[in-house]
């Protein structure tokens, strides 16, 4: 990956707001990487929101719906970004 990539990318993570607690994607955590396929043209994010789930199943409705919408705002900043790629979340 080009160290322009690595900046936009990094940007995107800054940009993203978790909607409940009004930090960015990159300080709570859920990106663990982005991997680049240059053949490909796709870009994969690899997430983690199983670890942030909380224990009351009533309030896994709840954080379902907050990660639903991270990954929607997340694949727009992204799609933005990087308009000629194919994302995809893992």
């Amino acid at each position: 990956m080009n160290p322009e990539m690595t900046e936009k990318i990094a940007s995107i993570l800054e940009r993203a707001k978790d909607p409940e607690s009004g930090l960015s994607v990159e300080e709570v955590g859920v990106v663990k990487r982005v991997r680049y396929n240059e053949e490909k043209k796709e870009m994969y994010i690899v997430t983690d929101f199983v670890s942030h789930l909380p224990g009351c199943l009533t309030c896994v409705g709840i954080a379902m719906a907050v990660m639903s919408t991270i990954v929607r705002n997340l694949n727009e900043e992204f799609q933005k970004e990087f308009p000629n790629l194919t994302i995809q979340f893992v």
